[in-house]
């Protein structure tokens, strides 16, 4: 069994890639037929689907769906290329993510495919992001040092979480993902005792497509544009992150970055921009090879 087969049966199931038998055109529709049942939310079109073992196939589904499918956008260019990439840098950089990949649909257009880490064998496991934890209504109102915060209050294993969200707000900050909103961070009550960070997820270099994005979309020692290294520095103080431990996954991590954009299936000339998105970041914070 090849590296693909592999991949494809633990995310699947099934050593082949499953199809998919309906268009980008169809994708509106099927979420309209679908109105008031779907839970998952946000701008970017989404359909909740689930594999049909029996034909390998992905279907739309109101309740059940094991995956989140998003398609491309009339709005912004290779989206889901962009966020297949983006969730491949983070798990080179032993950031957890969950599995995820990019599957054409039957009019050939790619789509970015993520399984669920909020079911386990069909049950569903009790989830919270921060926009409800904090009782913020507006997802772009709040600071990471408020979930970082409670998080503490919360969490059965305080210390380690509170590295794994300051490591998280690094790499949106080195990707240029400045919509990682308050929603974009969650726990997950897997029972009384066991009250974790969930895996990192909805990562896009959103500047490669909004060039006039800030830094952050929440914000960051008081600050959503530009941030210093003064400014994490001052985040790991608060969240009491030892000094040697805060930027060890990305120090001289340039090149595999590099690699993994230059392999993607975003567009050459939006790779190019994206390179030095990430090499103006990585300089600004003091991260040089």
């Amino acid at each position: 069994m090849n590296l693909n087969e592999k991949f494809f049966k633990e995310m699947f199931n099934s050593p082949k890639i499953p199809v998919i038998d309906f268009g980008l055109g169809d994708i509106s529709r099927k979420a309209q037929e679908l109105a008031g049942k779907l839970s998952i939310s946000g701008v970017q079109p989404k359909l909740s689907v689930k594999l049909d073992e029996k034909q390998n196939m992905l279907i739309p589904v109101a309740e059940g769906g094991e995956y989140i499918l998003k398609p491309q956008t009339p709005t912004f260019a290779n989206i889901p290329e962009n966020e297949q990439c983006c969730m491949d840098i983070a798990k080179e950089l032993n950031i957890e993510v969950p599995l995820h990949c990019l599957i054409p649909l039957k009019d050939k257009s790619l789509a970015y495919v993520v399984k669920r880490f909020d079911r386990e064998k069909s049950a569903k496991i009790h989830q919270e992001d921060f926009g409800q934890i904090l009782e913020q209504t507006d997802k772009y109102k709040g600071s990471v040092e408020q979930i970082g915060r409670k998080l503490k209050e919360i969490s059965s294993a305080p210390g380690y979480d509170v590295q794994l969200l300051f490591e998280r707000v690094i790499l949106n900050f080195i990707l240029g993902n400045g919509d990682a909103h308050l929603k974009n961070y969650s726990i997950a009550h897997r029972d009384k005792d066991n009250i974790r960070l969930t895996p990192a997820y909805d990562i896009v270099c959103s500047k490669l497509v909004i060039p006039e994005e800030e830094d952050s979309a929440i914000t960051i020692h008081g600050k959503k544009n530009k941030l210093l290294r003064e400014d994490f520095n001052q985040l790991g103080d608060d969240f009491n992150i030892p000094i040697k431990i805060r930027y060890e996954k990305f120090g001289n991590k340039f090149n595999v970055i590099r690699r993994i954009i230059e392999t993607s299936s975003i567009a050459k000339e939006k790779q190019v921009q994206f390179l030095e998105i990430v090499k103006e970041r990585i300089n600004r914070i003091g991260l040089l090879e």
